[in-house]
């Protein structure tokens, strides 16, 4: 947020931080559940630390970027797993977020881990790779057409009659979820961790999720 707004060479105490707690070689991976937070480390902290960091900085921000991974990554590509076991008999649809699909280039991973649960139906969503409107303070700067690109976001989900829309991105899921709530369209929005984690042993809780959602603490 603070690089998209102008304020790059402040975001430096924000590269050592997160440095701080992950750049040590006992740490072999970095797994992020939001694409957007990945895509930062992944592209930006380098990118910052390059043009006003020092060299160990710069050194930092890269070996954490090298070993920093989404989700769908970190499950396909280094576990080597596609099929978690998991379970959730529920219609879903699936919304790409920017920053998986065009910073990290995650490609069809999350589809695939999705498509292999037991008992889902998954729907294709029209225009799943079109922006959700949040971008961050893009929805503050340029509200009405933030609003106008999450109503067209929303329309299609409803379009599926999915009883669920999921994506890897928590701010995402805010935006969509928010606005789903508004039309009182009885769609859930979840994160795809939370389809992955679900079996037959311990399944979803629908309705417990809808609560704390509704409480604020989604």
């Amino acid at each position: 947020m603070h690089v998209n707004t102008g304020y790059q060479k402040e975001i430096l105490p924000q590269l050592d931080t997160y440095a701080d707690a992950f750049a040590d070689s006992s740490i072999d991976y970095v797994v992020a559940p939001s694409g957007s937070c990945a895509g930062a480390v992944r592209h930006q902290h380098p990118m910052i630390a390059g043009r006003y960091g020092t060299r160990a900085q710069t050194h930092a921000a890269q070996a954490c970027a090298n070993k920093t991974l989404d989700l769908s990554e970190f499950i396909t590509d280094v576990a080597g797993v596609t099929d978690v076991g998991a379970y959730f008999p529920h219609s879903v649809t699936y919304h790409s977020t920017c920053h998986s699909l065009r910073v990290l280039k995650v490609g069809d991973r999350p589809w695939r881990l999705l498509s292999a649960v037991d008992g889902i139906d998954l729907r294709e969503l029209p225009g799943a790779a079109e922006c959700c409107g949040f971008g961050g303070t893009f929805s503050v700067k340029n509200a009405e057409t933030s609003a106008a690109m999450v109503a067209d976001k929303t329309a299609n989900i409803r379009a599926t009659e999915a009883e669920f829309v999921t994506a890897g991105d928590a701010s995402c899921l805010l935006n969509i979820g928010g606005a789903l709530r508004r039309q009182d369209s009885g769609v859930h929005a979840i994160h795809m961790a939370e389809i992955l984690a679900s079996t037959k042993e311990t399944p979803f809780d629908v309705d417990n999720r809808q609560e704390a959602s509704l409480r604020g603490e989604q």
